[in-house]
């Protein structure tokens, strides 16, 4: 059946384009989606889907933090100028041989100019800064992952979704023609005499209803297609058309139900324990605080005195310092040993998260395996209920056209048949959503970074 073709055609797509997702694809906004399949869907969102491209800049971002915090083991150059008029000058006495003179201190005008270097040789906050450098890159990679699984996943789901609503265009389409061609037949022997007006008038009715259904479902796809635009950052102004190339696809449709899930593979896992080994960097800094601060420092000073202004800058009287600067924290009034104790108890929440984490996954990996399954025998079940009513369809059909089965059974039957071929749809939407939620819960979803 076309609709088989369908469900091969969607249920091997999943696990062949996931893992061919490259992190670096190339993929542009001016690029266009003409009768694109699901992995080009999903590479041109990894690349252009704005949530995406905000966490490639945070990593930048993040990047600049990182390189900020340590540019403090560099040495810190600076420079300074300054002038002054000592409009009143200081005066002293001297005294000499009992005799006392007023002697006026200093020059009238004076300037200097100041080139400083200062290095640090011992720094607790430098320490830690080098020591999470490593993690905190890790977080903003991890991020960054995170945000492509989840769109993987939404783009996947909305694709297959728009997907099965055209089939079930494609089946309202089939069922409009039928239903033409038994009004048409209906009011051939309503004309003649053959039957009454009430099998005419209910092949109307049917014909009506399914043409309402197909311009719901036909508007209902102008959204679908606004969200898959809106997920992959697609231009409202460009063409988009979807379409799914069957030739390769030979991967059977069942999961191994049997895996386990492995908690670090969980992304959402793996950020905590970031989380966990920068709590405990920072538990460190702590302790580290106790340690001395060592820096040093030289500069270099050009000094102009002279009590006219016109003549300042005849004569430098330079001078230059080096030193060493020892500052040991001797008591801070308990402020460090609260700070250690509090990033401890943070340590030991994080612990928890980690606890309530791996309880969440089990139970999001239940729930998704036993929908995954329900909504196998659900698709299995739909299947078979479609060759059915197909079947029953056909034979009332016809035992109709013979004159042995009244209208009302062949619209009954009709009506079974096109109920079986939605539910059959709508069990393939779930059947696929629910597979890429056990991905998603096993952690097999992932995008090369």
């Amino acid at each position: 059946m076309k609709i088989n073709k369908l469900v091969l055609m969607l249920v091997y797509s999943l696990p062949l384009a996931l893992p061919s997702l490259l992190y670096g694809q190339t993929a542009n906004n001016d690029k266009q989606l003409n009768n694109a399949s699901l992995q080009e869907v999903i590479s041109y969102a990894l690349v252009n889907k704005p949530g995406v491209k905000q966490s490639l800049i945070d990593e930048e971002i993040g990047e600049r933090d990182i390189k900020s915090a340590l540019s403090g083991w560099l040495p810190q150059i600076s420079g300074s100028a300054n002038y002054n008029d000592n409009l009143k000058q200081q005066v002293n006495a001297l005294t000499i041989n009992g005799q006392t003179s007023y002697i006026t201190f200093g020059s009238k005008h004076t300037s200097a100019l100041t080139l400083q270097a200062d290095q640090q040789f011992l720094n607790a906050g430098l320490i830690q800064a080098s020591k999470a450098a490593k993690f905190y890159r890790q977080q903003y990679k991890q991020n960054t992952e995170n945000t492509k699984i989840t769109t993987v996943v939404e783009v996947s789901k909305a694709f297959y979704d728009i997907l099965t609503s055209k089939e079930q265009l494609n089946i309202i389409n089939e069922n409009i023609a039928r239903l033409e061609k038994q009004l048409k037949d209906a009011k051939a022997q309503y004309d003649v005499g053959l039957v009454d007006k009430t099998d005419y008038q209910r092949a109307q009715i049917s014909l009506s209803n399914s043409k309402a259904d197909k311009k719901r479902t036909e508007e209902l796809m102008k959204y679908k297609y606004a969200y898959l635009r809106e997920l992959i950052g697609y231009g409202t102004e460009k063409e988009l058309s979807l379409n799914f190339d069957a030739s390769s696809m030979e991967r059977e449709i069942v999961l191994d139900t049997t895996q386990q899930s492995v908690y670090e593979n969980r992304i959402e896992y793996r950020l905590l324990q970031t989380q966990k080994q920068l709590q405990h960097l920072n538990t460190s800094y702590n302790k580290w605080a106790y340690l001395p601060t060592i820096a040093g420092s030289v500069n270099y000073n050009w000094n102009y005195l002279n009590d006219n202004f016109s003549n300042l800058y005849d004569r430098n009287f330079p001078s230059s310092v080096f030193g060493l600067t020892l500052k040991l924290p001797i008591f801070q009034g308990t402020k460090r040993t609260q700070e250690i104790k509090k990033s401890q108890l943070q340590e030991k929440r994080i612990d928890l998260d980690l606890l309530n984490a791996k309880n969440q996954i089990n139970t999001q990996y239940q729930q998704a395996m036993a929908t995954y399954k329900a909504n196998l025998n659900d698709w299995k079940t739909a299947g078979s209920n479609v060759d059915i009513s197909r079947q029953v369809y056909n034979t009332i059909k016809l035992q109709y056209d013979e004159g042995i089965k009244t209208y009302l059974d062949l619209m009954t039957s009709e009506t079974d048949l096109r109920t079986a071929q939605l539910n059959y749809l709508n069990a393939l939407y779930s059947l696929l959503s629910s597979k890429l939620d056990v991905q998603q819960s096993l952690g097999t979803i992932t995008v090369n970074q």
